[in-house]
């Protein structure tokens, strides 16, 4: 019996999605613990209990993968999930580099956008005004103005207000975009 390529591409995702689960990355014993956090981006195989919605859902204050995320948004929520819940809010946190102790908004972001390789170096929440392409994306839409930045990512939003916890965080509740420029990666 012959296999058409495409019927092997097919099959080619679920197996590597169901092979993830027997190699989980270790998330380094700081991560969340108040210590420094060290982005690291990788390629999304990390996918261990991924949800088949397309939507990320949260799990003890951190988010799920879909399972049809592109690998840089997977990458992008790992990030975001290893300062998630466990690094405090302080102004100007993550700016000076990645690496940091605490966190403000626009730290936080670049810290998750970094992860996925959509930034280079950390931004001010306005420089996210003019960042990217207009309007939203199908899985990533920043939302910017001078004084603050949040994402929404898979979903989920990623801010360090109104979450859980006095820093960087999920929630599903979303806020108003009112007085905010709306930007996403482009194809994404």
């Amino acid at each position: 019996m012959h296999s058409h390529p495409s019927d092997l591409r097919r099959l080619a995702r679920p197996l590597a999605l169901a092979l993830t689960g027997l190699a989980i990355a270790a998330v380094p014993a700081s991560a969340g613990s108040g210590g420094t956090a060290t982005p690291t981006s990788g390629d999304g195989s990390d996918r261990a209990g991924c949800t088949a919605r397309h939507d990320a859902q949260l799990d003890n204050g951190k988010a799920t993968i879909p399972c049809d995320a592109p690998d840089r948004v997977a990458d992008t929520i790992q990030a975001a999930n290893r300062i998630a819940k466990g690094y405090p809010y302080c102004y100007g946190g993550g700016h000076a580099s990645f690496r940091d102790n605490c966190y403000d908004c626009s730290g936080a972001v670049s810290y998750a956008l970094h992860g996925g390789r959509f930034v280079n170096s950390p931004l001010p929440s306005g420089s996210y005004m003019n960042w990217g392409r207009k309007g939203r994306g199908s899985w990533i839409t920043v939302f910017a103005n001078d004084g603050h930045v949040y994402a929404k990512i898979a979903g989920l939003r990623w801010d360090t207000s109104m979450t859980a916890g006095a820093g960087p965080g999920w929630s599903k509740q979303n806020r108003s975009s009112s007085g905010f420029r709306v930007r996403h990666p482009k194809g994404f």
